[in-house]
């Protein structure tokens, strides 16, 4: 019979922790695991991500293309589909709400509302960006627009 204090946990899941520098006698003496000389058998010793020992690495050999633009806005998207099941008619919706209840994770640069999905009711919808598509189905359902400056 299966009871609370009865349970272990799989065979083999639960290992010893490795110690090191205890002795001959563990295996891990002497040397503790890291073998002889070199880079990794030095105390301190770490080796960045991407290094070659040396070699010209990947990242700088492979041409740089394209362009990062330092001042782009981010925006938190939401399509319309995701409104109409989350909130019934003429709610109010606006970026705090959407965050509070968890539908939207982070509120980068704002929020923009996108036109996929159908809205079957009217809502009352405050955003910074609306695409078209988005605004026409919202106003086409009896609902209001605001955009936040």
């Amino acid at each position: 019979m299966l009871r609370i204090n009865t349970l272990k946990p799989a065979p083999g899941a639960k290992r010893a922790r490795k110690r090191v520098g205890r002795g001959m006698g563990s295996g891990l003496g002497k040397t503790s695991g890291r073998g002889y000389k070199g880079q990794k058998s030095r105390s301190g010793a770490s080796i960045r991500p991407g290094f070659e020992g040396g070699q010209m690495p990947l990242y700088r050999r492979l041409p740089k293309r394209g362009f990062t633009n330092l001042f782009r806005k981010e925006y938190a998207v939401i399509n319309l589909e995701k409104l109409a099941a989350a909130f019934e008619a003429g709610a109010q919706v606006d970026p705090e709400i959407l965050k509070s209840r968890g539908i939207v994770k982070s509120l980068q640069a704002g929020l923009k509302v996108l036109g996929d999905g159908e809205l079957p009711h009217a809502l009352n919808v405050r955003a910074h960006k609306f695409s078209k598509s988005a605004a026409e189905k919202i106003q086409k359902a009896g609902g209001t627009i605001e955009v936040i400056a």
